[in-house]
């Protein structure tokens, strides 16, 4: 009866010991948006990815019905023919930080249609987190992660795409 007893408190503390040594904190999590990604809807748990901090970029382009392609340090934003009704002046800001994260304005623009697709690099991050699919976060601007979007990790160039329906703040998670 000991034995047993025993080898579920070691296996119990080396569990607990495992996630209090973690560098990464789990963040709370919204149901994932639908995309043309593909994939089902459902609930996911993500984490932030750790990363170098890339240094602090800002671009903008005016993009109207014919879509457009806006480049914002290492991360692109293509928004499709017919997401916009009429002509926007859209910038893209890098936030350096301990995580890649790219802001959106103006807040709140919606898309239609197709919407736009983010590509974010993550070529420099590290961590555990580098050995599971990468995702695209919606976050607030304290980085707790809103939303999960559908996503397609292109590990092989270190990068992942997300639809975007609307703009705010996005991060790469796992």
């Amino acid at each position: 009866m000991r034995k047993p007893r025993f080898f579920l408190h070691t296996l119990l503390g080396v569990v607990i010991g495992a996630g209090a040594c973690s560098g990464d904190q789990p963040l709370p999590s919204e149901p994932a948006q639908a995309s043309l990604l593909g994939g089902l809807t459902g609930t996911l748990n993500a984490v932030l990815l750790s990363c170098s901090p890339l240094p602090s970029s800002r671009s903008s382009a005016t993009i109207g019905s014919q879509g457009g392609v806006l480049v914002v340090g290492p991360h692109v934003l293509v928004v499709a023919p017919n997401a916009l009704s009429q002509p926007v002046t859209i910038t893209g800001e890098v936030v350096s930080g301990s995580v890649n994260s790219v802001r959106f304005s103006p807040e709140g623009l919606q898309f239609s249609g197709d919407g736009a697709a983010l590509t974010m690099s993550y070529s420099n991050c590290s961590g555990l987190g580098m050995l599971l699919p990468k995702k695209i976060a919606y976050t607030n601007e304290l980085l707790s992660i809103l939303s999960v979007l559908n996503s397609l990790d292109l590990s092989g160039q270190q990068r992942v795409v997300g639809q975007l329906k609307h703009f705010s703040r996005y991060a790469v998670a796992y």
